[in-house]
């Protein structure tokens, strides 16, 4: 792969992990702590979606390049069981450290590193194989985190994209600001 394709590939996948995050944190700004922690139904709450992403992101990308994505300290089972202790400020402290371990290891990366190998659950994976995982497992959870959130904002959930009914006006901003374009320039 070019040097040139694996910077932008790279930039590209630190940009996407940058957007999951400030949309999971804008879902969880709108919900109090109540909602926070309390199961949807039989499911999961958005507190144990946090405790899940931040343990997956600190098992992954801790020492990334060295070792096997599934660290032997991970209680990958405990991630689903709300703990006296897991209060709102102690599970945002955790999220905020799995996210800065993925953030190191990206900052770290160089275009040659794509092709090489890492090891998840013993299995190899090439590191840019290992990051769209990682990216689409972040996604679906965020998916679920803002889906939770929204549902228990009811009437006072502010849009976190294009609201409802302004698709037209907004495309129209985008036109003038941008105006006609040919694909591929």
């Amino acid at each position: 792969m070019s040097d040139p394709l694996a910077s932008h590939l790279l930039e590209e996948i630190r940009g996407s992990f940058r957007s999951l995050r400030s949309q999971a944190e804008r879902a969880l700004d709108q919900i109090d702590d109540d909602a926070f922690l309390a199961p949807f139904g039989d499911g999961n709450s958005p507190a144990l979606l946090v405790k899940h992403v931040a343990g997956n992101l600190r098992s992954r990308f801790t020492d990334f390049l060295t070792t096997d994505g599934e660290k032997p300290d991970r209680d990958r089972e405990s991630e689903f069981v709300l703990a006296p202790e897991d209060d709102r400020p102690s599970l945002e402290a955790r999220w905020r450290e799995g996210w800065a371990c993925l953030e190191g290891a990206l900052a770290a990366l160089a275009p040659a590193d794509l092709e090489r190998t890492v090891l998840i659950r013993y299995q190899p994976h090439t590191v840019l194989r290992a990051l769209q995982r990682a990216l689409t497992h972040v996604a679906y959870h965020v998916g679920q985190i803002v889906q939770l959130c929204r549902h228990r904002c009811r009437g006072r959930w502010q849009s976190l994209s294009i609201p409802r009914g302004e698709s037209d006006a907004f495309n129209e901003t985008m036109r003038r600001r941008f105006g006609p374009q040919t694909a591929g320039e």
